[in-house]
């Protein structure tokens, strides 16, 4: 394991280890402490920023041995589950057990530490991001002992989203819910303005929405609606005007649609419909590289009409776009922190230098609606940006400086941050 996913980020450590058990863990990091080597944990290497690297000739600690169901709990309605656990794993089991997560990702392949330490993905008017399903964590510290953080400790909403400095999560409780099946329908060439005028109505259309577009038609060229049966109804025959597809399609024009979900309205268990993609596939070879931005929900239609003014020199650079809503939160670190959200998702082509060169181009668009970033996403904002946007950032800070005096879990990330 040299590198992300994608190729673009080489990893710095001197050593990369797999443990299989929390004592074999608590002992790795004890070990790389008490020599003073910096330690940093790794998931399913899906981040494009260089969030989960380590600092040069530290240790890498891959979570992916440790990826069991530990417990599922009728009563409390919650699963605890390890670190290294895919989405798509879990899913399948809360299945069997009739039961389900508010939300997933677009990849089930994606680790759920990976995803909660970054607060990743939302979808849905009143879904959070996948981090808010967390109610307790499991960390190692630099000494090599276990702190939980659970309900009603005040720590709790800053060290949910961690970004891996406070230590490595080993165990997650994550709130669920009775299962529920969702029926997915596509709706091709929505007209852009149309949508934009209309984006309350379009993104509360379903449980679930999401626009795909590559700024270079006035239309959003896909509209996914993943709407939960008996709740939100049939797919309506026309949205805005649109038609469904009426075959499956990838969200990247001339890609196959085998890996991707069911698509034209037959109902399904959510755990084969809330993602885009199917577990047992490859979305795509991981030739390409993405950033992600979030604006308040208020300023959403303004944002895209912003985006859209870069339609010219968007087009050598952007495979696809996909625009998504997520409800507030209260974590501190989340992206949706303290604001309803709209997210503006670029898929780029896999050309690091002249991706982070145009960047500073769409982010000057994006200014006057202070967008966040996402954190494991590419973004050329300054640290001092970023911690303006981040209304809790001091507070996040003072935690880690209680958890991680020693400064063990620090990486160039986050002390570039800091």
């Amino acid at each position: 394991m040299t590198g992300n996913w994608a190729g673009n980020v080489t990893f710095g450590a001197g050593v990369v280890h797999q443990p299989h058990s929390v004592d074999e863990l608590c002992s790795i990091v004890a070990s790389a402490s008490q020599t003073g080597r910096n330690v940093h944990a790794t998931g399913s290497r899906h981040s494009f920023s260089t969030v989960a690297d380590v600092t040069a000739g530290g240790d890498l600690v891959s979570m992916v041995g440790l990826d069991r169901v530990l417990a599922v709990d009728h009563d409390a309605m919650t699963v605890t589950v390890e670190a290294g656990i895919r989405y798509g794993e879990l899913a399948a089991a809360l299945q069997v057990a009739g039961l389900a997560l508010h939300n997933l990702p677009s990849l089930p392949h994606i680790t759920v530490a990976g995803a909660v330490a970054t607060a990743t993905h939302g979808s849905g008017d009143h879904n959070g991001n996948l981090a808010t399903a967390v109610r307790a964590i499991d960390l190692v510290l630099a000494d090599g002992t276990l702190v939980h953080i659970g309900p009603g400790d005040p720590r709790l909403p800053g060290a949910v989203v961690n970004l891996g400095a406070l230590g490595v999560v080993v165990r997650l409780t994550l709130a669920v819910e009775p299962t529920f099946d969702v029926a997915q329908t596509l709706y091709r060439d929505v007209p852009f303005d149309a949508g934009v005028e209309a984006l309350d109505e379009l993104m509360g259309a379903a449980y679930s929405v999401s626009l795909f577009t590559d700024y270079q038609r006035d239309v959003f060229d896909q509209v996914w609606w993943k709407g939960r049966v008996g709740v939100d109804g049939v797919a309506p025959p026309r949205l805005l005007g649109a038609a469904p597809a009426l075959e499956a399609l990838h969200p990247v024009a001339g890609v196959s649609a085998e890996s991707c979900t069911e698509q034209l309205g037959v109902a399904g268990a959510w755990a084969d419909r809330l993602p885009h993609f199917r577990l047992g596939f490859e979305p795509s070879s991981g030739d390409e590289l993405q950033s992600e931005y979030f604006v308040a929900r208020s300023d959403g239609a303004a944002a895209l009409r912003s985006v859209r003014e870069l339609s010219a020199e968007l087009a050598p650079l952007i495979r696809v776009s996909e625009v998504r809503s997520v409800a507030a939160d209260g974590l501190w670190l989340s992206t949706a922190h303290g604001r309803d959200t709209l997210a503006l998702h670029f898929t780029w082509v896999n050309d690091h230098a002249r991706v982070m060169a145009f960047l500073p181009m769409l982010e000057s668009a994006l200014a006057p609606f202070a967008a966040r970033p996402h954190w494991g996403k590419l973004t050329a904002l300054p640290p001092s940006t970023i911690r303006e946007r981040t209304p809790m950032w001091s507070d996040f800070a003072s935690l880690r400086q209680t958890l991680d005096p020693s400064g063990t879990f620090l990486n160039p990330y986050v002390s570039r941050l800091l």
